[in-house]
């Protein structure tokens, strides 16, 4: 098992048990981490399934789960009283029929779950696809004040990095938003920054990356990485965020010091990069891999009001209990 993945189990070890939701009970790998995060003590999983499925699951897999706390999706009683006390609660964007409807589906049940605070986070995409866990996340728990969209944290360790993390770093966004606007660029900034401080404890040094570093270069997409710099300052002055930066000015002091004329928290100290756009991050994180022995990690949501995991369909067991580690300590 990675080291990364040692670190932040052992840290979710330490943290007060979170009460995790997961859905996906047809898939045995999901039984299988379930037994492993209890048996680990890295938090209290709920299986949020039909029963016959969960038991059927449990058979195949080999897996006992009997001591397990089991939500059953098909008692009608229990789903009406949350699908009420859910409308009850808050404005919804669904009907009172329409929230009956929606938590037939497991997934949407144990997001309800965590919206209505019975569980402290939801463990999804095991089997649904990320469209599937978006919709659902939108619709049951909605965005954070001052985020746009949603995106993907991506901690991610290279062998010679010497930073403020030592060779630990954060890139967003790692896999949802292709073209982001100022913008949404600024929400992904700032979901990163509370993500990557609950989750590791950091104080966030927020980089805005470019092929341009403060004004060195010119173009429409230096002028929308300025423009979102400016909207985080307005939305979360608390935020250290600076840029735009090449990424030499973000990581390396000396280099900082040379082409920055004015004091920056963040130059040459950032531990969270914001890329321009998804084909620079998704670039950076596959030769990050291929040419420097690096790793890259991270399925939790960032900037839905309450965490949430988009699991990548292929995970495997050890991987499964590493991004729930992560999913826990972004609970805290």
């Amino acid at each position: 098992m990675d080291t990364l993945i040692e670190q932040l189990i052992a840290e979710a070890q330490q943290a007060p048990k979170k009460r995790v939701a997961l859905p996906e009970c047809e898939a045995e790998n999901t039984l299988l981490a379930a037994r492993k995060i209890a048996d680990l003590g890295i938090a209290i999983p709920v299986l949020v399934s039909p029963a016959d499925v969960v038991r059927a699951t449990a058979a195949s897999a080999g897996v006992d789960v009997s001591d397990l706390e089991l939500i059953d999706t098909t008692d009608e009683a229990a789903a009406d009283a949350l699908a009420a006390s859910f409308m009850e609660a808050a404005p919804r964007l669904l009907s009172a029929k329409g929230s009956r409807r929606k938590i037939k589906d497991p997934m949407h049940y144990a997001l309800m779950l965590e919206e209505m605070g019975k569980v402290d986070a939801s463990f999804c995409g095991h089997t649904n696809t990320t469209g599937d866990v978006l919709m659902a996340a939108s619709t049951m728990l909605g965005l954070a004040e001052g985020v746009d969209v949603p995106s993907i944290v991506a901690l991610v360790t290279t062998p010679h990095l010497e930073g403020p993390e030592g060779n630990l770093i954060a890139f967003t966004d790692c896999g949802l938003n292709p073209e982001p606007t100022a913008a949404e660029l600024a929400s992904i900034a700032i979901a990163a920054a509370d993500s990557v401080q609950a989750m590791m404890g950091w104080t966030p040094r927020v980089a805005f990356l470019s092929f341009s570093s403060v004004g060195s270069g010119a173009g429409a997409s230096v002028d929308r990485v300025q423009e979102a710099v400016q909207l985080v300052h307005e939305r979360r002055p608390d935020i250290f965020a600076d840029g735009e930066f090449q990424l030499d000015t973000a990581l390396d002091s000396a280099v900082a010091a040379k082409k920055l004329n004015r004091a920056s928290e963040v130059a040459g100290k950032a531990n969270v990069l914001v890329f321009p756009d998804l084909n620079a991050a998704n670039i950076a994180v596959k030769m990050i891999q291929r040419f420097a022995g690096g790793s890259a990690y991270g399925h939790t949501l960032s900037g839905f009001k309450r965490p949430v995991a988009d699991s990548s369909r292929g995970a495997t067991v050890d991987e499964i209990v590493g991004d729930i580690a992560m999913l826990v300590l972004a609970a805290r």
